[in-house]
């Protein structure tokens, strides 16, 4: 993977058309702090600016994804009432800034997903996880409360009776389970976590990236109307009409070979 810039909590790299966002605390079970949520920013804005890349990908450096806020961080007390609230703004914006990306965002969930970590998994657009992965919400169960907007998303994936169940209960979910319930895509065994991480990403990557971009905003667009929607799909469909890759899919049609879309 071809290094783009340093940081100081994730690494950061792009293969191809793939970037990748890993978060890199291990030594913390890659807890958050402010840092590691500018990071993610940054990290989100250079995948976003680089025309080559279609997919991000975020994952975990080490046995976890990322168990939630550093406690110990916490625990000091040193943070001033206005200091805490920019801190949860700052993972509202990641959360924010992961759903609303125009382009596909994959949470490979390659250990502990909790609280923050939950809630960036939930912010994308894929989860991939590991099998022996565990995804929960403990915040009920401490004394806080959810984020980035997982109220709203959490019911749109698994129903309203399982997304209560995860939030009141707290209850730590596995990959296969993840699945079952519809909130993650895929559960690969440890051995071919990569491997399939890989190959997912590598598919999404393949296709159209306008016709792409047009997917994800209508899907994540849960207040539209449906005559709002009848207008906007049309104008996309337009939109994508025009473009080269439209010309390359309908070419690669009829010749019967896979398509090869340069985003424009």
């Amino acid at each position: 993977m071809k290094l783009k810039t340093e940081f100081e909590t994730i690494i950061f790299g792009i293969r191809d058309t793939i970037a990748e966002i890993r978060l890199n605390r291990p030594y913390r079970l890659n807890a958050v702090v402010e840092q590691l949520y500018s990071d993610v920013i940054a990290g989100i804005d250079l995948a976003e600016s680089n025309a080559e890349v279609r997919v991000i990908v975020i994952t975990g450096e080490g046995r976890a994804f990322c168990v939630g806020a550093d406690l110990k961080t916490h625990g000091k007390g040193e943070r001033s009432p206005l200091e805490k609230r920019e801190y949860l703004l700052l993972g509202n914006e990641v959360c924010r800034r992961i759903y609303m990306s125009s382009k596909p965002v994959i949470a490979a969930v390659n250990g502990y997903a909790l609280g923050a970590g939950a809630e960036i998994s939930v912010s994308s657009d894929f989860i991939l996880m590991k099998e022996s992965a565990q995804l929960g919400f403990p915040e009920v169960s401490i004394g806080t409360f959810v984020g980035g907007g997982i109220t709203q998303i959490l019911p749109r994936l698994v129903g309203l009776a399982k997304a209560r169940e995860l939030i009141i209960s707290g209850r730590r979910i596995n990959g296969r389970e993840a699945v079952a319930i519809g909130l993650a895509t895929r559960s690969f065994d440890d051995d071919g976590f990569e491997t399939g991480v890989e190959d997912f990403a590598r598919s999404i990557a393949a296709k159209a990236p306008f016709s792409l971009r047009f997917a994800k905003q209508h899907l994540n667009d849960a207040g539209r109307s449906y005559e709002a929607t009848l207008v906007t799909e049309l104008e996309a469909l337009r939109a994508c009409m025009v473009t080269q890759d439209w010309k390359e899919g309908i070419a690669a049609f009829a010749e019967k070979r896979k398509p090869v879309f340069k985003g424009h």
